[in-house]
C-alpha cells in the first residue's frame, strides 16, 4: 500500500523530470514552441489523469491515516462513563439515560444544551444480551415480509 502511494505521489514528478533541459539559444526558441505543440489534448487528458490519481491517493492516505490515529487512541475499556440508552423525542430532542460509577443520571439533549432530569436512586438493571436490538420499524417489516427473527440465524 505504501509503495502504491508513493509510486502514485512519484508519477508526476517523474513527468516533470522527463523534459529535455536545452542550453542554447536556437533550442530556447524550440523549447518555447514545444509546449504549443504538447499541449494538446493528449497532454491536459494525462495532467487531468495524473491530477485525478494524485487526488484519491492523498484522500486514500489520509483515510488510513485518520484510521490509524483512531485505533492509537483511547481504548473503550476503562471508560468511566457509559451510555445505557437513549430515546428520540423529536427531531433533534432526546432523552439519554448514562452510568457513571454506581449512579445513573437521565440526561435531556437538545440542541445546544445538555440537561440532568434526573438521578436514579437505583440503578435500572440493564439486559446483558449480546444480541443487537431491532429497530422497531425493522421488526414490523419483517412481519410484514413473513419472516422472523429467528430466520436470520
Amino acid at each position: 500500500m505504501k509503495r502504491f502511494l508513493w509510486a502514485l505521489l512519484a508519477l508526476p514528478l517523474s513527468a516533470l523530470a522527463a523534459e529535455p533541459v536545452v542550453n542554447n539559444a536556437a533550442g530556447a526558441a524550440a523549447t518555447v514552441a514545444a509546449p504549443v505543440v504538447s499541449s494538446g489534448v493528449a497532454g491536459q487528458l494525462t495532467q487531468l489523469v495524473f491530477g485525478l490519481l494524485l487526488v484519491l491517493g492523498l484522500i486514500f492516505f489520509l483515510a488510513w491515516l485518520l484510521r490509524r490515529v483512531q485505533q492509537a487512541g483511547p481504548a473503550g475499556k476503562g471508560q468511566v462513563i457509559e451510555l445505557i440508552g437513549s430515546r428520540a423525542l423529536g427531531p433533534r430532542d432526546r432523552l439519554m439515560l448514562v452510568q457513571v460509577g454506581n449512579e445513573q443520571i437521565l440526561l435531556g439533549l437538545s440542541p445546544g444544551t445538555i440537561t440532568a432530569l434526573h438521578v436514579l436512586k437505583e440503578p435500572v438493571p440493564v439486559p446483558a444480551t449480546s444480541e443487537k436490538a431491532t429497530p422497531e420499524f425493522a421488526q414490523h417489516l419483517l412481519k410484514m415480509l413473513g419472516k422472523d427473527q429467528k430466520d436470520k440465524k
